[in-house]
């Protein structure tokens, strides 16, 4: 695709030039018309029977499937929160995480990690150490019980050494805030066993959107911090707790209609103009950037 098609779909580049994507990314035409074709929908048709609940879920479906083609999975091994926050408390809580237990974080971590971080240490004890971001790796040690850290440094744009990382066998949270979208990513490459987004930062989706992958052999580590209706495989039975399917068991709360085709609209978007192209316009134009200053 071609720059200035690609911009065209975005209303706001009529009259600025916009350069806050790692914050709120700009809301093409697209996502613009499926929420508003969303929300005429249910104010038309009510929000109530079989059909409305059942149409719920399949959006919340291609939803989780969309992000699952950009992380590099299968959509069974995501979750549907509404935040990369979302997403590290689930794990930091869901975690059998206790007094002395260590985990490694670095200097150039967001609130929204460490703010989760704090309450662990002050909750259950364990010990935050915090290393310099392009060290974390080698700072890894026996006693290290996880590694939380940034994907992409929302501070500096460092990338992390994942490799690395994931060689020392360590369990791995990335804070993917500021890299779903903006670089290149296959959970299965990087190693990590948990990986918390956002979705209305570089993928264009709206506030309250975001997901969590979670390696499928870390799913019975893994408690579910906050069960609800979608959590379960047998809602007759909710008292025995057991998981539905997947990491859909950690999804937060009953999915939106309109959040769910907002964030496809967004997604269809970028996944026609390329990712490979999305992610080389972006670093050719962060490269520029840099350069003139």
């Amino acid at each position: 695709m071609d720059a200035p098609t690609f911009r065209a779909q975005f209303p706001v580049l009529e009259h600025c030039a916009y350069l806050n994507a790692g914050t709120e990314g700009p809301v093409p035409s697209r996502a613009i018309d499926a929420a508003r074709e969303r929300i005429e929908l249910e104010g038309r048709l009510g929000r109530s029977g079989r059909s409305f609940f059942m149409g719920l879920i399949e959006l919340a479906s291609a939803a989780r499937a969309g992000y699952a083609e950009v992380l590099g999975c299968a959509g069974e091994q995501v979750a549907l929160t509404g935040s990369t926050t979302d997403g590290v408390n689930t794990v930091l809580s869901g975690l059998d995480l206790r007094s002395g237990d260590e985990i490694l974080t670095t200097d150039e971590e967001h609130p929204g990690l460490l703010a989760p971080l704090g309450l662990a240490r002050r909750s259950r004890g364990v010990e935050l150490r915090v290393v310099p971001f392009a060290e974390i790796a080698g700072e890894v040690r026996s006693s290290t019980r996880l590694v939380a850290c940034s994907h992409v440094s929302w501070a500096s744009g460092q990338v992390v050494d994942t490799a690395s990382l994931a060689a020392t066998g360590v369990p791995l949270l990335f804070d993917a805030a500021q890299a779903l979208g903006a670089v290149p990513v296959d959970v299965g490459v990087l190693g990590c066993d948990f990986y918390a987004c956002s979705g209305q930062k570089w993928l264009c989706g709206p506030e309250g959107s975001g997901c969590l992958f979670v390696r499928p052999e870390r799913l019975q580590e893994l408690e579910i911090p906050w069960p609800s209706y979608g959590s379960l495989a047998d809602a007759q039975r909710p008292l025995e707790l057991e998981p539905t399917v997947g990491a859909a068991r950690f999804d937060h709360g009953f999915p939106s209609g309109l959040r769910s085709a907002w964030a496809l609209a967004a997604l269809d978007v970028l996944r026609e103009a390329g990712w490979e192209w999305v992610h080389e316009r972006a670093a050719t134009l962060a490269g520029k950037l840099a350069e003139s200053l």
